[in-house]
């Protein structure tokens, strides 16, 4: 008996292993089969779902503009491709080895540093109103979002730099995408510490020094020639040379005619008394245009006013001939100094504006016609299949679960959890009831 009982339990236990067994995948299509109806609801609900995220979710634009820094190194890369033989193309390694070597600095490096810099996003900030329009209260909440969508990217073969801003508005998106090259210009010409601009900015202090010691010699020399009234003291020595030679004639005429006429009327007569009134004056004059030669005061009197001559006295030119002349010379002298620092000037400025580098604009910054953001038709396919896997997902879940014995560890330990977690809810449910 117990033979035979062996015998019928080993060829059971032959026959089950022998018997074949369905695949795991057929057991999971099957039961998705059943749960066809659940999957259809959820399939419905998640195209409805997914429609109606990829609509609701603000459109998103996207401007850029791309720059051309300037080439610090590209001469002595030409140089060296002439050197071996080779194009510019030939020489990616050995160009950059010349200008590690010739000490020369990444420019596309340096220039996407100072795009990124605070300086750089504050005067945007400023500019555009960035903290009320994106309804930001602190000022580096709006450098954080703007840095967010910005994007920077240089190209490492090129040089070139692109910058991308992304925004809500479009017109906003291409503004802050120009204001960034703007504000490149802006930053480059401020930071510029090159040797003809630091020249330009001592000629032009000295210009400014020059200017007023001009002015100041020109204005002494007008008191001078106002308090003394001289004009050209070499033209009015020989207008009064030839003024005075003309009275001195007139005088040794009037003094002959009064001699003979003396001679025949007497002391008495009119004629005579005329004549010699006519000496008297002449030589009145003669006095007049000679002068005395006592000192020149510098001072125009007590009561600052000019002299009520019209011409200054003979005898008085050669003493102000001497402080004339040291006035005029300072007055050509620094009005040639003047001019020689105006034109060094012109020629600083000239070289400053060779020497700050120029910022070459390749792509300008254009309204974005269309939306960059979101990408609805990927972010509806995304919630579809989210959703439709979730709902299998739960389908075989719950096939697991109600398969599982009512003893499983596993099921016991979900039950636990499950009757915990609504504990702690019922309790916190309570205390905010009684607090209100």
């Amino acid at each position: 008996m117990k033979m035979d009982l062996l015998e019928s339990q080993a060829t059971e236990t032959m026959e089950t292993i022998a018997k074949p067994r369905p695949a795991n995948w057929v057991v999971n299509a099957t039961l998705l089969w059943e749960y066809r109806r659940l999957l259809a609801r959820a399939l419905l609900v998640s195209v409805v779902a997914g429609l109606l995220i990829a609509f609701l979710i603000p459109k998103k634009y996207t401007s850029t503009g791309r720059i051309m820094p300037p080439d610090n190194g590209g001469s002595s890369v030409a140089l060296l491709a002439a050197l071996t033989g080779h194009g510019s193309s030939d020489l990616g390694g050995l160009g950059s080895l010349a200008g590690s070597l010739l000490g020369m600095r990444n420019s596309s490096a340096l220039y996407v540093d100072l795009l990124r810099s605070s300086t750089v996003s504050g005067d945007l900030i400023e500019r555009f109103q960035l903290q009320h329009a994106w309804h930001k209260r602190y000022r580096v909440d709006a450098a954080k979002y703007l840095a967010r969508h910005t994007s920077i990217v240089d190209d490492k073969r090129s040089g070139v730099i692109t910058v991308a801003v992304e925004d809500g508005d479009p017109e906003r998106a291409r503004d802050l995408a120009q204001g960034y090259l703007d504000e490149l210009n802006r930053l480059v010409v401020r930071t510029s510490t090159s040797s003809a601009r630091q020249e330009r900015i001592f000629i032009e202090r000295r210009l400014g020094s020059a200017e007023a010691d001009l002015k100041r010699a020109e204005v002494a020399l007008s008191d001078f020639s106002s308090t003394h009234t001289t004009i050209d003291i070499t033209e009015q020595t020989r207008a009064m040379v030839d003024a005075g030679a003309r009275l001195q004639a007139e005088g040794i005429a009037a003094q002959a005619e009064v001699d003979s006429l003396r001679q025949i009327y007497g002391d008495t007569n009119v004629r005579v008394r005329a004549a010699q009134a006519r000496v008297t004056e002449v030589q009145r004059q003669l006095a007049k245009m000679g002068g005395s030669g006592a000192a020149v005061k510098d001072d125009a009197g007590a009561d600052g006013g000019g002299s009520n001559e019209l011409y200054p006295p003979l005898r008085q030119l050669p003493r102000l001939a001497v402080p004339y002349a040291e006035l005029y010379r300072r007055v050509r002298v620094q009005d040639a100094v003047y001019q020689l620092l105006t034109q060094e000037y012109e020629v600083a400025r000239i070289q400053e504006a060779k020497d700050v580098p120029a910022v070459s604009v390749i792509d300008t910054p254009g309204i974005p016609e269309k939306k960059s953001f979101p990408p609805r038709t990927l972010v509806t396919a995304l919630i579809i299949v989210l959703g439709t896997a979730g709902a299998a997902l739960f389908a075989l879940l719950r096939e697991r679960w109600a398969l599982m014995e009512e003893g499983d560890p596993r099921k016991v330990l979900a039950r636990n959890v499950a009757m915990s977690v609504r504990e702690r809810l019922r309790r916190r449910r309570q205390v905010h009831g009684g607090a209100l």
